[in-house]
């Protein structure tokens, strides 16, 4: 395109893209200090209201918090990449999505609205036991010291990348500024701080937009480059598993996915139980929604207008960049950097990202671990007064913020596209503990051997996976990135500007035809189909080794969720047989030959209206 030569030349942040940057930094610190002292939060206040608000917020910033958390800026930096490298095939993922919320209405909401807990694994623990709540939950830590590493990280390098300013820095003054905000405010300060970022993140993804529409020359041409390019690539029905993205791959795997996230994530989880009500919660759900699909509609618009503006010189080709996370901070710096602040906005776009999703996964780090290991093993957490247990959470919150910081610094190990990793953690670790959450909701007969043995099969089998697919990458006709070209790029010095040898198209390096051994097969399977893969081995190896021991017997009603009960009445026109009472069950096990129970002939079956004569068949 004209204008190549332009814009090689380094182009920094100027006075107005500082002041936008620091006055984002500055609001959602005054937030968060705002939520911290309107009711007393740093002198006092409850462990229930710094972890879910007493369950009184409303159900629109609930929506926007969840939107803003789990896009973040994998989203804003990655998401149009992505489209850029591999089509716009991503976008479907918002259709799979769709699918997860209702089912997370009908499934788990109900089901952990009805049980008042705070943590997603009291409920395992109640369920499975302790055994497979430690072994959830210490997955779940995991899960979130890694995926926290990854966010931390993205809006460093792109700040970096555009400005020269440390990385270090960078990361470190996101982790203090989040921090202190998280630890003071508690969920409050988290949910209404994701209100102002997410505006901030549609803000900037809209100026790159615009500002890219308007330097092509509009979205006619932008769409016309784009299908020219393949990059509209909206339907692929490619049956082959290693193929890295299809219509099957998006919306099959895409539905574990996001299953995973909202349905048994206590990032997620937590928030909406942090509503008014279990109708306010479902409200939240469905409205994320809608911010989600405005974000990802729009990131993927500017990957569009990135193959426009680097049609005929691919930065990657042309040895402007050495990975592929700088290709969108390139972009802003080359189309945006003329206009007084815009380039500022987009870099306070990525960092609001970042430090929504690090304020929620910090402060639901911290309810896991007030909830699911300092109180069943500190006997005298009950005897604390509440603002020394309130102090301890805070204090909980502080470290695992700094933790992050520390985690950040390993992901700069990794150079491949940040889309593909952070999906790839979901798959690896998410998998294994929504079918935990599955056998424990829908499967009444499964018990906590089931759960364990499955989970810790699973877990093999996900980390497998991940290590041997970095041992045998799939071959390139399986990750199909799309053409690119370097016919218009220039090479410009001191005397002339002339075009760059070559100016056939680029593409991965295919290597030569041969037969795959099945290893090589199964570490080829696309990254998408990891969360299925885990959560189905759990499942059914669950399922196995319960039936195998016995199974579970007289499970609470309010422990299964209820639509299996509604889906039996359907199917069977009957409700399933219910445990019978404690009184009941001790008296057939005294003399299961002889009892017949009443409600007049027992008085230890006081609260028994009727069991009918039970005699061993």
């Amino acid at each position: 395109m004209a204008g190549e030569a332009a814009m090689s030349e380094k182009n920094v942040l100027q006075a107005w893209d500082y002041v936008v940057f620091a006055a984002m930094l500055i609001i959602s610190a005054v937030i968060g200090l705002y939520c911290a002292f309107k009711r007393g939060g740093t002198q006092g206040g409850t462990t229930e209201e710094f972890l879910i608000g007493n369950r009184q917020i409303s159900a629109y910033p609930i929506a926007l918090s969840l939107a803003a958390s789990f896009l973040s800026a994998i989203t804003v930096i990655g998401g149009p990449a992505e489209v850029y490298l591999y089509g716009i095939m991503v976008v479907i993922y918002t259709i799979a999505c769709l699918f997860t919320m209702t089912f997370t209405c009908l499934i788990y909401i109900p089901l952990f609205y009805r049980l008042n807990i705070i943590s997603t694994y009291e409920y395992i623990n109640r369920r499975f036991g302790s055994a497979v709540k430690y072994q959830v939950s210490i997955s779940f830590l995991v899960y979130m010291c890694v995926y926290l590493g990854i966010v931390t990280y993205t809006p460093a390098l792109a700040l970096s990348e555009v400005t020269g300013v440390n990385l270090w820095i960078s990361m470190i003054s996101t982790g203090f500024v989040c921090t202190l905000y998280t630890t003071l405010g508690g969920i409050k300060a988290v949910v209404w701080t994701d209100v102002f970022q997410i505006c901030i993140m549609v803000a900037g993804l809209l100026a790159v937009l615009i500002q890219g529409l308007i330097y092509v020359g509009g979205i006619e041409k932008v769409w016309r480059i784009a299908e020219r390019g393949g990059r509209l690539n909206f339907f692929d029905f490619d049956p082959d598993p290693r193929r890295r993205h299809t219509f099957w791959t998006t919306i099959f795997g895409g539905t574990f996915v996001w299953m995973a996230i909202y349905s048994c994530n206590q990032a997620q989880v937590q928030r909406y139980l942090a509503c008014r009500s279990e109708k306010e919660a479902k409200k939240a759900i469905f409205l994320n929604w809608v911010g989600m699909l405005v974000i990802s509609v729009t990131a993927c618009m500017c990957g569009l207008v990135m193959y426009a503006v680097y049609e005929n010189c691919d930065p990657m080709e042309s040895n402007r960049i050495t990975n592929t996370n700088q290709l969108t901070p390139l972009l802003v710096l080359e189309i945006l950097s003329h206009v007084p602040g815009a380039s500022g906005l987009f870099i306070a776009s990525a960092f609001s990202g970042t430090l929504s999703t690090i304020s929620s996964g910090i402060n639901s780090i911290a309810a896991v671990f007030v909830e699911d290991l300092i109180k069943p093993n500190c006997k005298s957490w009950a005897h604390f007064p509440e603002r020394k247990r309130t102090r301890i959470s805070k204090l909980l919150a502080m470290t695992f913020g700094i933790a992050t910081m520390g985690m950040a610094a390993l992901t700069s190990l990794f150079q491949e596209n940040v889309m593909q990793l952070a999906r790839s953690i979901d798959g690896l670790i998410l998998g294994p503990i929504l079918g935990v959450f599955t056998l424990a909701a829908l499967f009444p007969k499964s018990n906590g051997k089931g759960a364990f043995v499955g989970m810790l099969i699973s877990c093999g089998c996900s980390f497998f996976l991940g290590i041997c697919s970095q041992m045998y990458p799939a071959a390139a006709r399986f990750t199909r990135k799309l053409k690119t070209s370097i016919a218009g790029c220039y090479i410009s010095n001191a005397t002339t500007s002339s075009p760059m040898n070559g100016s056939s198209f680029f593409t991965t390096m295919v290597r030569p035809d041969k037969t795959e051994s099945m290893i090589e097969n199964v570490c080829s399977l696309s990254y998408g189909y990891y969360t299925p893969i885990g959560c189905l081995i759990t499942i059914i190896i669950g399922l196995l080794v319960s039936m195998v021991t016995g199974g579970s017997k007289n499970v609470e009603k309010e422990l299964i969720a209820p639509i299996f009960y509604t889906i039996h009445e359907i199917l069977f026109r009957k409700k399933p047989a219910e445990p019978l009472p404690e009184t009941a069950i001790e008296l057939l096990e005294t003399t299961p030959e002889k009892i017949f129970i009443t409600g007049h002939h027992s008085s230890n079956a006081q609260n028994v209206k009727s069991v009918q004569p039970l005699v061993p068949k």
